[in-house]
């Protein structure tokens, strides 16, 4: 399945919430990756960052699509991040 992640978290968790993304994801820009993933590593993803969030500031958001193929992506501007992964 093809995953975006956007998340808003206090600043104290803000490094660490990336690179646990940056191990399941590719990042694309500020607060915001994304990647392919299997059920099972979308699960160890969202486990892994529950033990970092705070459930009362913090937000991760997940939208997921079957496939890739299946969005469009648009960019206006700059086009910053990459497509490597970083599992």
């Amino acid at each position: 399945m093809f995953v975006i992640m956007a998340y808003d978290v206090n600043v104290e968790r803000v490094t660490k919430v990336l690179h646990v993304g940056r191990r399941y994801l590719n990042w694309v820009q500020n607060s915001l990756l994304e990647g392919e993933l299997t059920k099972a590593q979308l699960a160890r993803l969202k486990a892994d960052l529950h033990k970092i969030i705070n459930d009362e500031q913090d937000s991760v958001v997940f939208y997921i699509s079957r496939r890739e193929q299946y969005l469009e992506r648009q960019t206006l501007g700059l086009n910053k991040g990459g497509q490597t992964t970083m599992i």
